[in-house]
């Protein structure tokens, strides 16, 4: 027998069967603002030229990401609610998880891409429109993606290197890498300092390239003389921060924090914060935060009861 062939079985909530039905309600919900948020999004920017900036350019990759990370998981977590099988083979684990890095890296890229926007938006008022070029702007995206599918492959192949031997109960939903290697019988060093460097370099760096942009803005800020120049640049800055803050502090707090302290369902819901909320949630920060796409938003459901 191949191992291939062996299964995973993800327990997900099964220890609260009374819950299963409110669980898939409140999950679908989700998913549903999730889908219809981030793909709105997308139009909107799309169809409105007045959002045709290196800002919101940005921010419908960032929705793309968040729209595609959320459709990898999320589904497979409302069938695992509904079904007494919760199995799920090695290779689909592997494809699920390989996706999911993907997209998780390029987020991390692409909030750090956001901030350098926002720092020379901020801090260098006059050259924005030459510095933001439509080129490099396009270049800083595929960059993103870039990393996050190198990042995918290397942590992969780091997992493919491991053998299986018997069908491993799992205590979670989602397919991560803690999943391979407890369930692996071969030896993992090899794996362990690979996830060790990679999530330690992204999450790290992004972070510190974030922080030190912000950190030029927040000076740049103070030196302004008008009160309401420094509230409309603060403003800008708000729903990314925002987003930055709520996106590291989950991930932070699920990697930097030994699961040995930490009962198996805070890193339940830990994960579900950041693989199912944290996607609908982007959206709304950016949407209920900028006065442009709430603008953009009202004419368009001024226009559709009109209409009616």
């Amino acid at each position: 027998r191949s191992e291939i062939d062996f299964m995973f079985i993800l327990l997900g909530f099964s220890d609260y069967p009374e819950h299963q039905v409110p669980l898939f309600l409140l999950f679908f919900t989700i998913y549903a603002v999730t889908v219809v948020g981030n793909l709105g999004m997308i139009v909107i920017i799309k169809i409105s030229p007045k959002l045709h900036t290196p800002m919101y350019f940005f921010l419908s990759h960032l929705s793309f990401v968040d729209f595609c990370y959320s459709t990898i998981i999320t589904p497979k977590l409302l069938e695992n609610l509904v079904v007494k099988d919760r199995s799920i083979s090695i290779k689909g684990c592997i494809t699920q998880f390989s996706t999911g890095v993907t997209c998780v890296m390029a987020e991390m890229v692409m909030l750090a891409v956001m901030a350098y926007d926002r720092f020379v938006a901020i801090c260098y008022p006059l050259l924005y429109t030459v510095s933001m070029s439509s080129k490099l702007c396009a270049f800083l995206v595929t960059v993103a993606y870039t990393w996050g599918i190198i990042s995918s492959v290397v942590l992969t192949y780091s997992l493919l290197v491991l053998s299986f031997c018997e069908t491993k109960i799992i205590n979670n939903f989602v397919c991560e890498y803690s999943v391979f290697l407890s369930a692996s019988c071969s030896d993992k060093h090899f794996s362990e300092i690979i996830l060790f460097i990679f999530v330690n370099l992204n999450a790290f760096c992004t972070l510190i390239i974030i922080l030190t942009y912000y950190l030029f803005i927040f000076v740049t800020i103070l030196k302004m003389h008008s009160a309401s120049g420094r509230y409309k640049a603060f403003s800008t800055c708000a729903s990314h921060l925002t987003a930055v803050t709520i996106f590291y502090g989950t991930i932070l707090f699920l990697y930097c924090i030994p699961n040995s302290k930490n009962s198996w369902l805070v890193v339940k819901v830990g994960s579900v914060f950041y693989t199912v909320v944290i996607p609908m949630l982007n959206p709304l920060i950016y949407s209920l935060r900028n006065n442009e796409v709430k603008e953009i938003l009202k004419k368009l459901i001024d226009f559709k009861i009109v209409s009616q």
